[in-house]
Parts: structure tokens; sequence; C-alpha cells
């Protein structure tokens, strides 16, 4: 039986960034993973890969729709689809053997197996139990499903298998309008698939700022996708090689319609899991969603078992979970542990991209708050229009009415992922709409249309 002071179960984003911590404040550390390669579903069968292909068929519509526009003339590419899946599996490789060698580096013991807790301080791996001061439990989430909706990963597919298809489908439904959904949706459509996306609810990504949601609606309709908003999935059924949707619009759920389908990737969102460490056995406090309930130090209610990510409360991205990770690793360190829950950006890696931070219009005034707006569209950035993504694009930031305070932002527009985190340095800090307007900003860059917005809060844009 090995002893450590901490031993984390799960290897994504929120276990290995944690035990790397773990180990640099000096802690005997160790993680368990049962896949073959670190990195959890992020890095192996999520965030990686689905970015990979969207970087290739970006290249192919570049190719496609503006190369000739500058000059670069030629046949378009055709698509080796087995090629193109290896580039990612390469990627995918790249990232996981760099985890691995953080290990090593970090002197943390790689525990291969599946984790149990079978009781306080313990966790057994295979027929091996340790023993452990500290647990932490960054188990990750999977992706849920529908009623009447079974995932077989051949015709109907979660992300998983989306990302491994066989050959690219002619018609593809989506279910859910939602991050996964339109990332993997607009990969198909720009392979050529006739893309479908059908949504409960009224926008795409819901609870996002509703003018992100209507611009960012009309350019992936542009791109070629259709949406049915407003609409409830009753069920699919499923053969060997295709697939019927039935759906119910809401303003007249008696009607039932159907789409056919190659394909049908089930985007409807993901759901905690810690199946196998015998939580309930241990008396492990678990919310009505059946995430980990902890406190504000990442604590459960057992004494010694700490919880981060997406198996506890909040939203479900890496960067969330690495800074829990970094944090609870502090706290068993004997440090603060902190994770400013207000200023995490959330990014959606289409053309373009769409980023937001902090809160939104419509949540700030029900709150009752008296904000001021600023806004610039990309229409009016020189290095948008030089790479054709100045269309429908815009810069949004809110701030107090009173003290020019940013409280949040949205950005549709090329680089979006990496622009916004001007303005969650700027949140972090508690700066105004002015301090950013005041600092001066290299041109031409796309960040030039965030100092605009941060303009348009006080006396006006300069170039709109």
């Amino acid at each position: 039986m090995a002893s450590y002071d901490v031993i984390i179960i799960g290897a994504g984003p929120g276990g290995y960034v944690s035990a790397i911590r773990c180990a640099q404040l000096g802690l005997k550390t160790a993680i368990v993973e049962g896949r073959e390669t670190l990195g959890g579903t992020c890095l192996n069968i999520g965030c990686i890969p689905s970015k990979a292909l969207l970087h290739a068929t970006h290249m192919l519509h570049e190719a496609e729709h503006n190369f000739g526009s500058m000059g670069l003339k030629g046949k378009s590419p055709s698509v080796d689809w087995n090629q193109m899946k290896s580039y990612k599996e390469d990627v995918v490789g790249q990232n996981t053997g760099g985890i691995e060698f953080l290990m090593k580096k970090n002197k943390i013991d790689w525990l291969k197996g599946w984790a149990s807790i079978p009781a306080a301080g313990q966790v057994k791996v295979g027929d091996d139990t340790h023993e452990a001061k500290n647990i932490v439990v960054a188990t990750g989430s999977v992706p849920s499903s529908l009623p009447g909706v079974e995932v077989d990963e051949k015709i109907v597919v979660t992300s998983t298998g989306a990302l491994d298809l066989p050959k690219v489908p002619k018609k593809m439904v989506v279910i859910g309008a939602g991050v996964i959904g339109l990332e993997l949706g607009s990969v198909y459509a720009r392979l050529g698939s006739e893309v479908t996306v059908v949504e409960y609810m009224d926008a795409v990504c819901p609870g996002m700022d509703k003018d992100v949601q209507r611009g960012f609606k009309r350019i992936l309709e542009k791109q070629g996708l259709t949406f049915i908003m407003g609409a409830a999935v009753q069920g699919v059924e499923a053969s060997k090689t295709k697939a019927k949707v039935k759906y119910a619009l809401k303003k007249s759920p008696e009607t039932e319609e159907v789409l056919d389908a190659d394909v049908v990737l089930v985007a409807t969102g993901r759901k905690a899991y810690a199946d196998g460490l015998g939580l309930e056995a241990l008396g492990v406090k678990l919310t009505e969603r059946g995430q980990i309930a902890t406190d504000s130090q990442w604590r459960t209610n057992v004494p010694g078992i700490y919880a981060i990510g997406d198996v506890i409360e909040g939203p479900m991205l890496a960067h969330k979970a690495e800074d829990e990770g970094m944090a609870v690793a502090d706290v068993i360190g004997g440090k603060h542990g902190h994770v400013n829950y207000g200023v995490i950006p959330g990014v959606v890696y289409t053309t373009p991209e769409v980023a937001t931070v902090g809160a939104t219009e419509d949540a700030l005034k029900a709150e009752g708050r008296k904000i001021k707006v600023g806004k610039f569209n990309f229409m009016a950035n020189a290095r948008a229009k030089a790479v054709h993504q100045a269309e429908g694009g815009f810069v949004k930031i809110i701030t107090d009415k009173e003290t020019d305070r940013i409280l949040g932002a949205a950005i549709i527009g090329p680089g979006a992922g990496d622009l916004i985190h001007e303005l969650c340095v700027a949140m972090e800090f508690g700066a105004s709409a002015e301090d950013v307007a005041l600092t001066c900003h290299a041109h031409p860059t796309y960040s030039e249309a965030v100092r605009e917005a941060a303009l348009a809060c006080g006396n006006g844009a300069i170039h709109s």
C-alpha cells in the first residue's frame, strides 16, 4: 500500500493541472486514470480534436471561397477524410504525450486503472489500495441524451462518435444548438453535409447575450446551416444506415414532423460523471442534478475528500476546472485558493469565433442595474476586412453607468477567443471602459475593435 499526500482521480484538465500544482507545493502526489492516455475528455475526445477539425475545415472554406479573390488561383483541394482524421489524432497524440511528460517531470505517479474510494483516506485502483491524506475527485462529465434517443455512436452519435465518423454524411441532424452542436455542425457543413440543427429553445446558445444569439445564427445560416427552433425532439428511429428524427414544434405540439438523416448528432449538453467511485456508500452529498456538492473551498461533506471541474456545479469548461484544480491544490497545501467565477470566459470556436465573459445585458437589466453599452462592428475594422471576417461581427462591452466599471462583454469576430482576455484582465482588476479606451492598441489589429467598443461606452467610437 503506497501512501500519498494527495491522490487525484481523473487526469483531465482539472485533474492533471491540480496534480502539477500539488507537486509544485511539495506534496507527494498521484493521479488515477483508466484511459490509455492522459488529458481526459478535453484532450482525447473533446476540445482538442474538435479544434483540429475546425481548423482543417476552415482552411478548406478559405480555399473554396476566398483564395480566388486574393489572387490564389487553382483547383480547390479535395478532402481526404481519413487523412484529416489522422491529422486530428496526431494533434491529440502530441498533447496527451505532453501531459505524460509533465507528470514525469513533476514526479507524479500515474496509477493506471479506474478508481473507487472504499473509505475516506483510501483509493483503490485495480487490486491495490493506496492511502491518501487528501483525495480530489476530478472525474468530469459525459454527454447527456434525451428520452427516446438511443445513442449507438454509429448513426446516432454524441460528440465522441461525431469526431470519428467513417465517412462524411450527406445529411446530418444536430439535436441542440449549443456550443458542441454548432461547432461540429459547422465542421460537417464545410465538408459538404446538409446540416439541420433542431433546438428546443427559441435562440442558439441559450443563456448568451441576445445580440450574439441573433447575429451568430444569421452568420451560421449564411454558412449553410438550417435551424428549426422551438422544436421538441420526440425520438429517433435508427436503422443500420439511416435515421429519422421525430419532433414537434412547441407552437403546434400535436403535429409530428420528421427529418431524414444519415447521422444524428445528440448535442444536448453533458452531465456529471462519478460512477463506480462509491460516493453514495461514503455519504458524499450530491446536488439535485447529480453533481457533487462542495463548499467554497471545494470540500465535500466528507473530511479529506474534495471535488472540482464538471463533476461539481458551475460551467462545464476545461479552464474553469483548471482554475479549480490550482485553487484546491493551494487549499490542500495550506494556502488560499481562489476562483473568480464572475470572470470565466466562454468561447465557441466556429469561424468567426464567439466569446463572452461576465454578465449579459438582459441579466443586468433584470437586476435593475443602470448600465451603459458600447458596441463596435468589425465592418469598420481594417484587419478584419482584409481576412474576409468583418461581416456580422462586433465587440460589445457593458459597463456600470455610474462607475464605468466593466461588467460583461461579448465578441463575434476573428480571434474572439483571444480578444476576450483583454476584457477578462480588465474585469479582474476592476478596470473601467475608459481604462481600456485610453490604452494604446497596435494598428492594424483585431484588438482595435475592443478599444473602439470601450470608446463607445464614453464619448463615442472613432471609426463609426
